[in-house]
């Protein structure tokens, strides 16, 4: 698969990601950006590896936790931007205000943990990859993915955490 290719099969899920790391529209489209940008400067490596969509998803993810620490260190704590405000009822989905409120939890967990629950319910990764993904053990993920649902399931009012990967912020398997 050529690099045009992959950007266009891939770059909708990579944004959802972002997004879900960030709660900023504009800063997960800078994040997508970026990270394809630096999987096209070495397009030939990552092409012939075994998951190119892994490789970006590692580097998109380490931007993102590179951008949380600066903003920690300035004492910035990011805010959820460009949600709609109110429900569309011919949203199929009819959760949009549930995602918006999903999205502002998901800020509220620590980085670490952020990225096992949005790389397992959005991406599908399971402990191992997730583990690869992050350089930490299987054991920690298991940890972090557990600790990060209970404070979901606390913050996000009358909602239970999802299901199904992907299908709470709008997107298919």
């Amino acid at each position: 698969m050529g690099f045009t290719e992959f950007v266009a099969q891939r770059s909708g899920a990579l944004f959802r990601a972002a997004y879900a790391l960030t709660g900023d529209v504009h800063v997960a489209e800078d994040l997508v950006q970026e990270a394809l940008e630096r999987a096209c400067r070495q397009w030939r490596k990552v092409a012939v590896a075994d998951s190119p969509e892994a490789y970006v998803r590692k580097v998109l993810v380490n931007l993102a936790n590179d951008r949380w620490r600066r903003l920690s260190r300035r004492g910035e704590r990011p805010g959820l931007s460009g949600v709609p405000e109110t429900a569309d009822p011919r949203d199929r989905f009819g959760q949009v205000d549930l995602r918006a409120e999903l999205i502002e939890a998901l800020l509220g967990l620590p980085m670490g943990m952020r990225s096992v629950v949005v790389l397992y319910y959005l991406h599908d990764l399971d402990a191992r990859q997730i583990a690869d993904v992050l350089d930490i053990s299987s054991s920690a993920v298991r940890s972090q993915l557990a600790r990060g649902l209970a404070k979901l399931r606390d913050s996000v009012s009358g909602a239970q955490a999802p299901h199904t990967p992907s299908t709470a912020f709008g997107g298919t398997k």
